[in-house]
């Protein structure tokens, strides 16, 4: 058996840290290790390592070890309110969720910006199939912390689940503000506007999908997007006020969409092997319907 490379775990759960991954069940596993046989080669980064394997333990379902992570963080720490929010997710893990919304309540009582008692009282309110707290806990929320694009992705996604297709777009137009240059939010965005269902929303998701494969060339659902959108505008009757676009750029929009997803298709079913002409064929005939 090959030896254990704590000097190689130590930096992998470093990397994972600055990145946000999770990665919940290689954490536990390099983890465990380290903290069993390695805390004194972990200097002061043993603590960040506790709190990153106490998260994982609990994702995973090992509450020994959670356990054992989070008593001697709050030997270390003890008062801390970042100790404390991980006590009130412990709660959570073990479904009580009033008394984990009591411990953020009382942390957000004493500080009012800190923003991981904030997040984690939305998610109490998701557990707890309460979707509008939820919704009103996090508009308040970005009305303080604006910048945070992951609490307006989780508005988005709130709202879709209502339909409110006109606010979960205006999330994700605070998104693209953020971030102009993730092709994800304008493919998000594109999405929600063509599923609103009028003339104007199908012109600018058609733009928003012609935005997406700008910033990643031949992406397959934004080409997708643009094959619906241009036969949905091509089909307008000719009285539509929407008709006074200009039909021939859309039309080439409609060829070219085509053209790359017929290409595109080729090229993987050419990888897979021979025998599948039927499959070709049927996806020709979908892309060339009007």
């Amino acid at each position: 058996m090959a030896p254990f490379d704590y000097l190689g775990a130590i930096e992998t759960l470093h990397e994972l840290r600055k990145s946000g991954e999770r990665k919940s069940s290689l954490v536990v596993s390099l983890g465990e290790r380290l903290l069993r046989d390695y805390t004194g080669k972990l200097g002061d980064e043993v603590w960040p390592v506790y709190e990153q394997v106490f998260i994982s333990a609990l994702d995973q379902g090992n509450d020994a070890l959670a356990k054992t992570c989070f008593e001697k963080l709050e030997k270390r720490f003890p008062g801390s309110p970042r100790v404390k929010i991980l006590e009130g997710m412990k709660l959570e893990a073990e479904d009580k969720l009033d008394e984990a919304l009591r411990i953020y309540d009382e942390i957000l009582g004493k500080d009012d910006s800190n923003i991981a008692a904030s997040k984690r009282r939305v998610a109490v309110f998701k557990a707890k199939g309460q979707d509008q707290q939820a919704m009103e806990t996090l508009s308040k929320y970005l009305d303080d912390f604006y910048n945070d694009a992951e609490g307006w992705l989780e508005l988005s996604d709130l709202y879709l689940k209502f339909h409110l297709y006109q606010q979960a777009a205006f999330c994700l137009e605070e998104l693209i503000l953020l971030q102009p240059q993730n092709h994800f939010y304008h493919l998000k965005y594109a999405e929600i506007l063509y599923t609103s269902d009028t003339s104007d929303n199908i012109t600018l998701a058609l733009k928003e999908f012609c935005r997406v494969v700008e910033l990643c060339e031949d992406h397959v659902r934004a080409l997708y997007g643009i094959k619906l959108c241009t036969t949905r505008l091509l089909n307008l009757p000719i009285n539509n006020p929407i008709s006074s676009i200009d039909m021939k750029t859309i039309s080439d929009l409609n060829a070219l969409a085509i053209e790359r997803l017929s290409k595109i298709y080729l090229v993987n079913i050419n990888r897979v092997g021979d025998g599948l002409n039927e499959i070709r064929q049927v996806i020709r005939e979908w892309l060339e319907e009007e």
